[in-house]
């Protein structure tokens, strides 16, 4: 029964894999002219939000988002969601019809096909190299004073222990909040460790249940209050798994 189990997640996985090498590859061509050029992004982001959307149609997935906040359309935000799957990154586009960039990490960009175009439009970090959190912290700052959203997982990496329910939040999300004037959204993905965690041989299909919280305002704020606006936004997302969890 466990083989059983195994072999149909294992053909589920490189379904997964399959639809998002070949789906990518399929639109190579269009997609170079519209990455060649910063001010076409907004296209870009279009095509990212229908292809998410399809991806998580065909790999049984059903979104049921909850919105505590109104984002206003052309106005900047910085997304603090948790992470703990590979899901969260296609999630994050169907939650939002406001344009916004990842900050990620480097790693990414090693991916066939999909890395090209994740390094082309988005902030990449070597973690373990000081200069480039230096040149990430200039790109963010370049990108939000253009008006665009950004969206960061604060807590920096995929927790490594199952049982860890959220990581302590680095710095940097909340910096660049408060230096820009821009609102925090907390958001909590409730269910993509569950149903696609990193673990090959797991996951099922089923309902990925996101929340986007109050939104934070910054206005006003220095960078003194920065420790107390990361409490705040882990608070929010770290109570709500834990009620979550208590259901």
């Amino acid at each position: 029964m466990k083989f059983i189990k195994n072999f149909g997640r294992a053909i589920w996985r490189i379904w997964f894999y399959g639809w998002v090498f070949f789906s990518v590859l399929a639109v190579f061509p269009v997609l170079l002219i519209i990455v060649s050029k910063e001010k076409w992004y907004p296209v870009f982001y279009k095509i990212a939000r229908a292809w998410s959307k399809t991806i998580l149609f065909i790999m049984g997935f059903r979104v049921d988002m909850e919105k505590e906040g109104r984002l206003e359309k052309g106005k900047s935000y910085l997304f603090c969601p948790n992470h703990t799957s590979m899901m969260d990154v296609m999630l994050m586009f169907v939650l939002s019809e406001n344009p916004f960039v990842f900050i990620g990490k480097k790693e990414i960009a090693k991916v066939p096909v999909f890395g090209y175009f994740y390094k082309k439009t988005n902030i990449l970090v070597d973690r373990g190299n000081r200069d480039s959190r230096k040149q990430v912290i200039e790109e963010a700052n370049r990108r939000l004073s253009s008006g665009m959203s950004i969206c960061i997982f604060p807590e920096g990496l995929v927790p490594d222990d199952e049982n860890v329910v959220l990581s302590d939040f680095k710095n940097g999300a909340f910096r660049l909040a408060i230096e820009h004037q821009i609102p925090i959204v907390p958001v909590t993905l409730y269910d993509c460790k569950r149903l696609f965690s990193f673990t090959f041989f797991s996951g099922k299909p089923g309902v990925l249940r996101a929340k986007l919280h109050t939104i934070i305002p910054t206005v006003g704020m220095e960078s003194k209050q920065r420790n107390s606006l990361k409490k705040q936004t882990f608070s929010l997302i770290y109570d709500e798994l834990i009620l979550d969890l208590k259901d």
